[in-house]
């Protein structure tokens, strides 16, 4: 599934954690991972091949300059940097139809034979079907498996965050039986289940959110993503968590929305 760049050897993955995003709503995951690719300037090492998403190719997202504008890029690739054992798997296309638990399960075989040390998926999941208890406090929210629960619980305790409550199977009817439900989520909820039945460290943090210009959940998403795992720092205090404005917005973005009107039009 994990292809190298070029004709070098596989990068070794060992005790880094991966970083992904699930294709869901409004694409936060997506764009939270840009975020972090950008700002570290992170190279890309490989991509993924495989039939469970749809096919895509187009230019860098990343580019800088005039001499890497027509780089190609397609629909999953890779990139590492070793100084903070991090490795990004990027997802820019939908999954095609009956497609999700393949690629979840080969994923997670790659996960194991990397021997990656834990799985961090960014996602997010429709406002508007909140359950009233998820309409109190923060809309960021997270999942543990129990095989990273002993190593990050505390952490999450300390940080004050909140994990993602269950709700009822059957509202109105039984609400006794409690069940985990991430709409709009896409992938999440089944590779967080297939991660926790496989003994996979992963660790869930996704936002409520809607369509429309979902910069702002990005943002607010990798800052959250940040206070744990520190990738930057403020530039007025080492020890101080991000800022917005301290993480590097990818030149792609300028056309989120599509170019402008034709002035032809007028």
């Amino acid at each position: 599934m994990f292809v190298p760049c070029g004709s070098s050897a596989p990068p070794d993955f060992e005790g880094f954690t991966l970083l992904l995003p699930a294709v869901s709503v409004g694409n936060v995951g997506q764009l939270a991972v840009d975020l972090v690719i950008f700002t570290l300037d992170m190279p890309k090492v490989g991509y993924f091949y495989t039939d469970c998403l749809v096919p895509m190719v187009g230019n860098n997202p990343y580019a800088t300059a005039e001499e890497n504008s027509t780089e190609l890029s397609i629909n999953a690739e890779v990139y590492s940097l070793p100084s903070k054992k991090l490795v990004v798997l990027q997802i820019r296309s939908p999954f095609v139809r009956n497609k999700y638990r393949s690629f979840c399960q080969t994923l997670l075989s790659w996960v194991k034979s990397s021997r990656c040390a834990k799985v961090i998926l960014l996602s997010s999941s429709h406002a508007y079907q909140c359950d009233d208890q998820q309409l109190h406090g923060t809309p960021l929210r997270y999942l543990l498996s129990p095989a990273i629960q002993k190593t990050a619980g505390e952490l999450m305790q300390r940080l004050n965050w909140k994990e993602m409550e269950k709700v009822a199977a059957y509202p109105g009817v039984n609400d006794t039986d409690m069940v985990l439900r991430i709409p709009g989520g896409g992938i999440t909820t089944l590779l967080f289940s297939e991660s926790c039945s496989n003994g996979i460290q992963m660790a869930v943090l996704l936002k409520f959110c809607s369509e429309g210009d979902n910069i702002p959940d990005a943002l607010a998403l990798v800052n959250y993503l940040n206070e744990w795992l520190q990738l930057v720092k403020s530039e007025q205090n080492s020890a101080a968590p991000a800022t917005p404005s301290q993480w590097k917005i990818p030149h792609s973005w300028r056309l989120l929305f599509g170019s402008g009107l034709p002035p032809a039009l007028f």
